[in-house]
């Protein structure tokens, strides 16, 4: 079994001293800039210009950043808005949900048991199933338990299992 070779360091050192004091002033100087002018490169490339790449991205992050916490925090204000809100008696909401449901057309069927709701969907638009949704949560104060949407090129087929407004799960 053949051994590694180990570099000999000190001999490595003694040879590229011997070679450098062969070469002519001219030589030596010019191997010293193009040296130089590698060490330059490599402290651009590795601390520079990854930091100045930095500063010029942040404002941009910080405003996308900026912007994602005063939607979080629309969000949250509306939902403390909605937690404040009395509740709807469970006949009431069945009826806000059905007349919220008609505006889907005959892609969609809703059927009310007790404190929960499933809407059945075949072929709804993303616009009307959004809207839907608004509607369910500000009139009839119901939530969304379980959704099992699949989406086609003709709009989502599945369902919305809900939760009416004073029932806890």
């Amino acid at each position: 079994m053949n051994q590694p070779k180990t570099l000999n360091w000190p001999a490595l050192k003694a040879q590229a001293l011997t070679r450098w004091q062969a070469l002519a002033d001219r030589e030596q100087l010019a191997l010293q800039f193009v040296a130089w002018i590698l060490a330059l490169l490599l402290l651009w490339l590795i601390a520079i210009q990854p930091g100045l790449r930095s500063l010029r991205q942040a404002p941009a992050q910080l405003e996308a950043l900026e912007l994602q916490l005063q939607e979080m925090q629309a969000l949250a204000a509306e939902a403390r808005e909605l937690r404040a809100t009395p509740a709807v008696p469970i006949a009431l909401a069945a009826q806000a949900l059905q007349a919220a449901s008609e505006h889907l057309g005959p892609a969609a069927k809703l059927s009310v048991n007790g404190d929960r709701a499933v809407l059945s969907v075949n072929g709804v638009g993303a616009e009307p199933l959004q809207a839907w949704l608004g509607e369910v949560r500000s009139a009839a104060r119901a939530r969304p338990l379980e959704a099992k949407l699949q989406r086609s090129p003709n709009g989502y087929t599945g369902t919305i299992v809900l939760m009416l407004s004073g029932a806890t799960p």
